[in-house]
């Protein structure tokens, strides 16, 4: 019974092994591969665009908040 006690835990320390080295070499690869992205792929600074708003967007907005203002005063 000792000797089959004694494979079992022999089985169960091999198998945990391995699933740490593969989880060690997992982490490097991933480590790697991001570092080769960031290297060859950098990211692009958005520039946000800064346009005046022409008259149509002042007066959808207008339209906006008056119809705002009308629903609280209605439902207060």
């Amino acid at each position: 019974m000792s000797d089959l006690i004694n494979s079992g835990i022999e089985l169960m320390i091999a198998g945990m092994g391995i699933v740490f080295l593969f989880l060690v070499m997992l982490v490097f690869a991933i480590n790697l591969m991001s570092s080769l992205v960031l290297r060859f792929f950098p990211d692009v600074p958005i520039v946000p665009k800064t346009s005046v708003p022409d008259v149509a967007d002042k007066q959808v907005v207008a339209a906006i908040t008056a119809a705002v203002h009308q629903y609280r005063r209605d439902h207060q």
